[in-house]
């Protein structure tokens, strides 16, 4: 009886062991078993990525972005991947709650990936942080409005729009499109970031060396009392006289993006010139000024362009007005937190431009990309860390100009 019993306990124990080892309870060996990786390519859990913006009224592009990602990979929230916050629209008076936004995504022990789009002052801060208590993170900022030294060294990587080639080619595409004067209205405090300031400079020894007159008009800062619809009445009662005194051969840019919708409506009323917005895409600026409706077509950029382009030709804006195919805003929220997931599974590399270059080319077919490391000017150093990035101006009633092929001189990445 007691044999009878000890062989239906060795039975059990057989049966249990066996269940145990199809269910990836491997048994003990000499040698070490690596484990089955599941979301997260280290095979320790999930992972998630914070993607941090502003609110449609400061950015809808890069909102409208992450909005896509959640598309893609689920709301984090709901068992997907992604977790999106927005900072407030006064960020210059709200730092701290700017700061707390993105330091608190570093909470979820899964966050493997936090991307801020635009990186407004506070992200420095935020990153060094977040450093502090979870260095596995990777921070990814765009659009960078601190001292470029201050977020190459809190983040893992600094993308830019390339304002240093876009210097020149905005101006060689105003030249292509007929403007004989190039005036760049901005204010004091974007002045201040560095590389819009030398931007700024680019363009002026551009307007030389191509011969366009240059011209610099100042206007008020959407962050100031004013606030954004002060700013934006400034520009629709200036440009009446601008035109007038400028003439209509000329091509106006401005470096606020809430600046560029009254911006675009008198370009069209006044038959001047307008080459791209500070942060280009078909979306920015052009359906409130010309009333375009995009609802049916939103998250279609090849739907979006032709719609844009189809109203700019008819109200007579062929020729005379440009943007980017696809949005800078919107593709960088997208491009960031593609990369960074591809960097944490191993498929991608930090400090590679060309992966830089083709996270972005990824959400963008049809349109050529270029970019290059940002070059310090204090150093004369490559910044590894560091990309600038630009896609090819797209006029509407012509295509594109193919600046993406264009050799800029190279004097012009030495200008301070």
């Amino acid at each position: 009886m007691f044999k009878k019993s000890l062989l239906i306990v060795l039975s059990i124990m057989m049966v249990i062991s066996l269940v145990a080892c199809t269910q990836g309870e491997a048994p003990q060996t000499n040698g070490d078993v690596e484990a089955p990786a599941t979301d997260g390519a280290d095979g320790e859990g999930k992972m998630h990525i914070g993607i941090v913006t502003g609110t449609v009224s400061q950015g809808e592009d890069e909102l409208r972005g992450a909005e896509a990602m959640i598309e893609k990979y689920g709301d984090a929230d709901q068992g997907g991947m992604i977790k999106h916050v927005t900072y407030p629209d006064n960020f210059m008076q709200e730092a701290e709650t700017t700061i707390a936004q993105i330091v608190g995504l570093a909470d979820d022990p899964d966050m493997k990936v936090i991307v801020v789009n635009q990186a407004v002052p506070g992200t420095s801060a935020a990153f060094h942080e977040i450093r502090e208590r979870r260095p596995d993170i990777i921070l990814l900022a765009n659009s960078s409005q601190e001292d470029t030294a201050m977020i190459e060294e809190a983040a893992d990587l600094v993308v830019d729009p390339d304002n240093i080639n876009r210097g020149y080619l905005m101006v060689l595409a105003a030249k292509k499109m007929g403007a004989k004067t190039f005036v760049h209205i901005s204010f004091p405090r974007h002045m201040s970031i560095e590389l819009l300031s030398l931007r700024r400079n680019i363009i002026e020894e551009a307007c030389k060396d191509l011969g366009l007159t240059f011209v610099q008009e100042t206007a008020p800062d959407p962050m100031s009392d004013v606030g954004i619809p002060g700013a934006q009445q400034f520009i629709l009662e200036k440009m009446p006289a601008w035109v007038e005194k400028y003439g209509k051969d000329t091509a106006f840019f401005a470096t606020n993006d809430a600046q560029t919708e009254p911006l675009l409506k008198k370009v069209a009323e006044l038959g001047a010139i307008f080459v791209e917005p500070d942060l280009p895409s078909p979306i920015m600026g052009y359906p409130g000024a010309f009333g375009i409706e995009l609802k049916e077509e939103a998250g279609d950029w090849e739907a979006i362009l032709k719609k844009v382009e189809e109203t700019v030709v008819e109200k007579g804006g062929a020729h005379r007005m440009g943007t980017w195919a696809y949005s800078y805003g919107y593709t960088a929220t997208q491009a960031l937190a593609e990369y960074g997931k591809n960097v944490v599974e191993g498929t991608m590399e930090k400090d590679n431009l060309e992966d830089v270059l083709k996270a972005f080319s990824e959400f963008t077919p049809g349109a050529e990309w270029n970019g290059s490391l940002y070059l310090d000017q204090v150093s004369g150093n490559e910044i590894k860390n560091h990309v600038m990035v630009y896609q090819d101006t797209y006029v509407f009633g012509e295509g594109y100009l193919g600046n993406t092929s264009v050799e800029v001189p190279e004097k012009y990445r030495n200008l301070k």
